[in-house]
């Protein structure tokens, strides 16, 4: 595991705010098997063109192609219908189900650029606990980098986002946090490169635990092995 930046584990939070893809669960398979035959039915390089869906919501990857006569919501729900309709090998990360368990219900939010649906069928297919607040693609009108899904996260559980802790895996996920505000740990067991960030990282939640306070304010700690 990396070495984390010290400061987030000495601090103390009033809310975690998780990602989902990558994060929580690994659906990177999936995601790449849909996303692997769109491309090739608009003529794209499929291996240059999947880094870039990784953490931002389908409608904002495809605006991005500027693809002529291609319209962005009819396309963006193609792709939700057949990721909903493939969870083959979707799985938890590493420790993601027990950490969650440990949580206080309301001190802890998901923030996905997912569509609500796609959401609850990858949280069911990997074991994730649904969460009592979450924030998915059709809640904001940007998605990230945009920091307004974390900002409307926090507002959700009633806390500052200053006073959250992000729990991120992509570029555009990490950009949206710091971007609102708020501490970021990046998760890299989805990983198949390192990322180079001057973030904490993590791998997964296999030696983590939370500890609430009797201020209420969570602490992130390391099990003694």
């Amino acid at each position: 595991m990396s070495i984390p930046t010290p400061f987030v584990f000495n601090r103390r939070y009033r809310a975690f705010l998780f990602d989902m893809d990558g994060t929580l669960l690994n659906s990177i398979a999936a995601a790449e098997r849909v996303w692997s035959i769109w491309a090739e039915r608009h003529g794209l390089d499929v291996d240059a063109f999947l880094p870039t869906i990784h953490g931002a919501r389908a409608i904002d990857t495809i605006t991005r192609q500027a693809l002529p006569g291609v319209d962005p919501e009819v396309e963006a729900q193609w792709i939700t219908d057949a990721e909903l309709n493939d969870v083959d090998g979707v799985v938890a990360i590493p420790g993601a189900v027990e950490f969650l368990k440990g949580l206080p219900a309301d001190q802890w939010a998901l923030v996905t650029s997912a569509p609500k649906a796609l959401a609850l069928r990858r949280l069911q297919a990997a074991g994730i606990p649904v969460p009592a607040v979450w924030v998915t693609a059709e809640d904001v009108a940007n998605g990230k980098p945009d920091p307004g899904c974390y900002l409307l996260g926090a507002k959700r559980l009633g806390v500052s986002i200053e006073d959250c802790l992000v729990f991120e895996d992509a570029t555009v996920g990490i950009r949206a946090g710091e971007a609102a505000g708020a501490d970021v740990v990046v998760v890299t067991s989805a990983h198949l490169e390192p990322m180079v960030t001057a973030h904490a990282c993590i791998k997964d939640y296999g030696d983590l635990y939370a500890e609430r306070g009797a201020d209420g304010l969570l602490s992130l700690h390391k099990l003694a092995l």
